[in-house]
């Protein structure tokens, strides 16, 4: 469990990555944000890698959490993707500085333990949808003449350009209503 002071490093580590980018995140820069010493910082963490681990870690956490939350929740394959997709737009319309770490998995590629870590939380979002098309072509309710794999990356694919396009656009349009007619379009793809 992290302690408040940790949380607050952690929350305005990704307030500085949405607005300076991962090179703006430095030791410095989280200090005086704050208003601790850089020796304050490294009581807290022990790197610049170990806030953005934590980072990653409570990503992965919330990934769990919205897998397990599938493997219960009744409906069609359709009800259950849109389901999930209405909460992750949710937390990024709340939340938007989150969308910055979150799709910028390309940040991490120098850093071999943070890439793995992102690696484990696309891997774990691709397998509950997969999970979700193959329990939804079971059921014969989603189109099985297309493998899980394949519609689960068309399905993540669009959701990530979506939240893209929002982010780059500095979030003018509505996220939740764009959500939910890209939602239906997709329903209209998978169904058999």
């Amino acid at each position: 469990m992290l302690s408040e002071r940790q949380q607050q490093i952690i929350e305005e580590s990704i307030k500085i990555i949405d607005d300076k980018g991962i090179q703006g995140l430095t030791i410095k820069n989280l200090s005086k944000a704050i208003g601790i010493s850089e020796p304050g910082i490294y009581r807290h963490f022990e790197s610049k890698t170990a806030i953005l681990m934590s980072i990653l870690n409570n990503f992965k956490e919330m990934a769990v959490i919205l897998s397990g939350i599938m493997d219960t929740y009744e409906g069609s394959a359709a009800k259950k993707i849109g389901f999930m997709f209405t909460r992750m737009l949710s937390l990024f319309s709340e939340s938007p500085s989150m969308v910055s770490v979150i799709f910028s998995e390309e940040i991490f590629k120098n850093e071999e333990l943070l890439k793995n870590r992102i690696v484990e939380i696309l891997n774990l979002h691709a397998q509950t949808i997969e999970n979700i098309i193959v329990q939804g072509q079971a059921e014969h309710n989603v189109r099985n003449d297309i493998d899980e794999k394949n519609l689960a990356l068309l399905v993540m694919g669009s959701l990530r350009l979506l939240v893209k396009r929002w982010d780059l656009n500095n979030h003018n349009f509505n996220l939740n209503r764009e959500g939910q007619s890209l939602i239906a379009v997709l329903s209209k793809v998978l169904e058999k």
